[in-house]
C-alpha cells in the first residue's frame, strides 16, 4: 500500500484480490494496535505511525536482502573463512604467495594461515583446531581425511658465484669439502641427508644449522655455504644470490594436506586445495615431481 497507494494495484502487485489486501490490511492494523491509514472518501492516506513502520521494513529488508546476497557468495565460493596451518617450509614461502593468487578469484574469502612443525600440524588437525593442515609427511594411501599434495626431489642451494652454479645437476660427490648449512639432527630429513652422503664417502662440514629452509638459504645467500632443500621453497625464495640446482633424485620430500575428521569441511576447502596442488606443479620444474 505505501508503493502503490492504492488497494487495487497493492492486489495487483501481491496478485491476490482487492478484499484479501483489505483484510490482511486490517489485520496488520489490529496486531499492531494502532491505525495504519486514514480512510477518506475510498482513499487511504498514511499516517506518521505508518511512515515510521515503513522505514523500518525497508532496513529490514534491506538486511534481508544483504543476508541472501551473503549466502549466494558463500555458495559461489566468493565468501568464506579457512583457518590454515602449515609446515615453515610452506607457509613461509610457498603458501602465500599460492593464496595471493587463489584470492584473485575469491576476493571475498578471509584466510588465517600459522606455521608450526610438522608435528604440530598433524596435533592441531587431530584436535580439530583449523580446517586444514599441510605438512611434511608421507602418505601413499589417500583418505578421506588427508592425501598427498605434491612429491618433490630435494635441490641443492648454491650461492650464485659459487663454482657449480654453472651445473645443471648435482651429485653427492660435487659437494665434497664444502661447508654445508644443515637442518637439526632431529629432522628425518637431515638424517636422510646424512647417511646419502656417507654412502658416497662425501665429507662435509657442518659450522650452521637451522630448521626453516627460508633461512637456510638466506644462509647461502651469505656465502655462508651451500646446503640440500625442499623445491617448494626454492621456487618461492625471492633472494637474488642464490641458485637452486636438481639434486641426486634418492632424497625425495613429500607434502601431505590433512582434513580434520569431526570438523564439517569449509565449502572453500576442495577448491582450496586443487588450487594450491595446481599452482605447485605449475610452479615446479617437472624435473623435481615425483608422479
Amino acid at each position: 500500500m505505501m508503493l502503490c497507494a492504492t488497494v487495487t494495484r497493492a492486489s495487483e502487485m501481491l496478485h491476490i484480490s482487492q478484499p484479501a489486501t483489505t483484510r490482511l490490511l486490517a489485520d496488520l492494523e489490529i496486531s499492531l494496535g494502532f491505525a495504519l491509514f486514514k480512510r477518506e472518501k475510498k482513499r487511504l492516506h498514511p499516517t506518521a505511525e505508518a511512515q515510521a513502520l515503513f522505514e523500518e521494513v525497508q532496513r529490514s529488508l534491506s538486511g534481508m536482502d544483504r543476508i541472501a546476497r551473503a549466502a549466494e557468495e558463500i555458495r559461489a565460493l566468493q565468501r568464506g573463512t579457512l583457518q590454515i596451518v602449515a609446515a615453515p617450509a610452506l607457509a613461509h614461502s610457498f603458501l602465500p604467495h599460492a593464496t595471493t593468487d587463489y584470492l584473485k578469484s575469491h576476493s571475498g574469502a578471509h584466510i588465517s594461515l600459522l606455521a608450526h612443525s610438522s608435528r604440530t600440524v598433524v596435533d592441531m588437525v587431530v584436535g580439530q583446531r583449523c580446517d586444514v593442515g599441510f605438512a611434511i609427511l608421507r602418505m601413499d594411501q589417500p583418505s578421506a581425511h588427508g592425501e598427498r599434495l605434491v612429491s618433490t626431489k630435494m635441490v641443492c642451494a648454491l650461492p650464485s658465484g659459487h663454482r657449480l652454479a654453472s651445473r645443471s645437476h648435482i651429485e653427492p660427490k660435487d659437494l665434497a669439502g664444502e661447508q654445508l648449512i644443515a637442518y637439526p639432527r632431529e629432522l628425518e630429513s637431515r638424517l636422510e641427508l646424512d647417511a646419502l652422503f656417507a654412502s658416497h664417502g662425501v665429507s662435509l662440514g657442518v659450522q650452521i644449522e637451522t630448521q626453516v629452509s627460508y633461512v637456510v638459504c638466506s644462509f647461502v645467500e651469505a656465502g655462508a655455504g651451500v646446503a640440500i632443500i625442499d623445491a617448494m621453497t626454492a621456487i618461492s625464495y625471492r633472494g637474488n644470490g642464490v641458485v637452486f640446482r636438481p639434486f641426486d633424485s634418492s632424497v625425495v620430500t613429500h607434502f601431505s594436506v590433512l582434513i580434520p575428521s569431526h570438523r564439517p569441511p569449509a565449502l572453500l576447502l576442495p577448491s582450496f586445495v586443487a588450487h594450491v596442488r595446481a599452482y605447485a606443479l605449475a610452479k615446479l620444474d617437472p624435473r623435481l615431481v615425483i608422479a
